[in-house]
């Protein structure tokens, strides 16, 4: 625990960065005063997250207990404003597209996306409470510099792993070996984030569909509901084509590659 005036906070989704983070500072011994992380819904009434269920289980059981056995206070917060919110949304008299005055948002846009909101507001308001100077501290590894540069724009915002220099690689590794590794990180996904994400690969899709039909039939619903501003799924693509591309990849399945990691780990 931190014994000085200054608060030590590490920002933590549980991917490979931001948990590397918070093992770093357990090997150094750093002060850290909490672990925050951001809870997102799909449909907060019904319990039912917007991160990847396997990833999310696995946080709840068996990451977050892991951490706070190394005495460390997980914090986590959330918005009310779940995915369901937002595309169930209508359009008021203030859209630029008048056309769309009356309608239902709808899919939310790759890139635009409303659910970053839903994410970052839980941790400003989480902030605004501490009263003592702090630090946050983001997952984000020495070799990433595109973020690393934006995160020097932020005030008060460090890594830990640019700090100490850990890459990505340095930080897959250090997960790996303290069992504190994702299963997202299983080949089958190239990035966190949740599972109805329009970003995601067919890949990735086709394995929300096969592990979690239930999910996926969330998913067809919203695909029958009208009078919506957005009618593509992803990038302008209706959702029953979409899931067609996706039962034709499950048929018919590429090789199974390892991902960047697994084989600069073996090599």
């Amino acid at each position: 625990m931190n014994t000085n005036h200054e608060k030590h906070i590490i920002c933590w989704s549980g991917g490979k960065d931001s948990t590397a983070s918070v093992i770093l500072a357990h090997e150094k011994q750093l002060p850290v005063d909490c672990i925050l992380m951001s809870v997102i819904w799909f449909d907060k009434r019904r319990g039912i997250y917007a991160e990847n269920p396997t990833h999310m289980q696995w946080i709840l059981n068996t990451a977050k207990p892991k951490l706070e056995s190394w005495g460390y206070r997980v914090v986590l917060v959330d918005s009310d404003k779940d995915y369901l919110y937002w595309f169930h949304k209508v359009k008021t008299d203030r859209c630029n597209n008048t056309e769309n005055i009356g309608k239902k948002y709808g899919w939310l846009i790759g890139g635009m996306c409303k659910m970053n909101r839903s994410k970052t507001e839980p941790i400003t308001r989480f902030l605004k409470t501490v009263k003592e100077p702090f630090v946050v501290y983001e997952g984000i590894a020495s070799d990433e510099w595109k973020r690393l540069s934006k995160m020097h724009a932020k005030r008060n915002h460090q890594s830990l792993l640019e700090n100490y220099l850990v890459t990505e690689f340095d930080a897959y590794a250090r997960c790996l070996k303290y069992g504190l590794l994702s299963p997202i990180y299983d080949g089958k996904r190239r990035r966190q984030g949740c599972w109805f994400c329009p970003n995601q690969s067919y890949e990735e899709m086709a394995d929300t569909k096969i592990q979690h039909p239930e999910l996926w039939r969330e998913l067809e619903a919203l695909s029958t509901v009208e009078q919506l501003c957005t009618r593509g799924f992803r990038y302008g693509i209706p959702f029953d084509v979409v899931d067609q591309k996706i039962d034709a990849y499950i048929k018919n399945p590429p090789p199974k590659q390892l991902n960047l990691f697994e084989s600069m780990y073996l090599t």
